[in-house]
């Protein structure tokens, strides 16, 4: 489920799109926006289908095995702990699941996904958490669930080869893989054995988070220059084409939604944005925007621009 941070990195990713292409208007990138959000629930339900694709490939290998020239004893009858495991089968059965990936053409059909998960089998299959599980001689529900989300966790959110297949469809994924990833790990952990299971839905309360997006986003280009001169004015000693694009981004989004956003307390705005310069900007970012962010609210509260309303949200 979307949080407001990854909320926030989405806008800051679209904008710095939007001031580096000069368009007009806002119409095509909050479009833009809203449909990468979506995305991202592709992401998660692609995850989800990921264990059906390698049980296939485990079937595929037994059956293969049983037409040897010369067949061991294992040929004739293979370890089925991971085809048979009882968390594979309520992935397969899921009825949401399967509307979901119909509805949003989200599948792994075709020879190159085939070929991809081909190697993402072999390569779990010599691993030590696969090995463990397999040869454990332990059973049960709890025992599937619990391999299952250590194999996901060590053999398939952080498989290069399913990252590399996943940049080259969407270069934009890689940053939405760990929200993605831990939307998987919850809903397996969520399993109870003869229950259905609920597909989390993306956003907590839909209206409300779009309703953030898109005015985080559309204030963030009408006030872009009454922005910039306060930027300007709080940089004195330095000259704005000086000044990191991102950093200028970001200082933009906050200020802007130290405005508009009279429910979200200023500390909570100046935290956010500090920490996302830690992964989107240069090193030393996080000390400059909270500097210059620390100034701009000092002169935003006094000219009565910063008005927070509810209890607990003045600072």
């Amino acid at each position: 489920m979307l949080n407001r941070r990854h909320l926030r990195i989405k806008v800051l990713q679209s904008l710095y799109a939007f001031f580096q292409s000069k368009e007009e208007g806002f119409g095509n990138i909050e479009k833009e926006t809203l449909n990468s959000l979506e995305r991202i629930y592709d992401l998660y339900i692609y995850f989800l289908l990921t264990f059906s694709e390698l049980k296939t490939f485990g079937e595929y290998r037994m059956e293969e095995s049983k037409k040897k020239n010369f067949t061991t004893d294992e040929d004739v009858n293979p370890n089925r702990k991971f085809v048979d495991s009882a968390i594979v089968d309520i992935l397969e059965k899921q009825a949401t699941l399967r509307v979901l990936s119909e509805q949003r053409k989200v599948n792994w059909v075709g020879d190159e996904n085939q070929q991809m998960f081909r190697k993402i089998y072999a390569q779990i299959r010599e691993s030590e958490v696969y090995d463990s599980y397999m040869n454990n001689e332990v059973s049960g529900f709890e025992e599937d669930k619990a391999f299952a989300i250590a194999l996901f966790k060590a053999e398939i959110a952080n498989s290069e080869i399913l990252y590399d297949h996943l940049e080259d469809r969407n270069i934009h994924w890689i940053d939405d893989i760990d929200l993605a990833c831990s939307m998987v790990v919850k809903t397996i952990k969520s399993f109870e054995e003869g229950q259905d299971f609920t597909i989390l839905p993306l956003y907590k309360d839909k209206d409300d988070e779009i309703t953030f997006v898109r005015e985080l986003l559309r204030k963030t280009i009408v006030l872009d220059k009454d922005n910039e001169l306060l930027i300007d004015k709080l940089t004195a000693n330095w000259e704005l084409d000086r000044i990191a694009k991102m950093d200028i981004i970001l200082m933009k989004m906050a200020i802007t939604e130290l405005q508009i956003f009279n429910n979200i307390p200023t500390k909570v705005t100046l935290n956010e944005y500090i920490e996302i310069s830690k992964f989107y900007s240069t090193p030393k970012s996080n000390g400059f925007i909270n500097g210059v962010l620390d100034k701009a609210i000092s002169l935003l509260v006094k000219d009565g621009k910063i008005n927070k309303v509810g209890r607990g949200l003045k600072n």
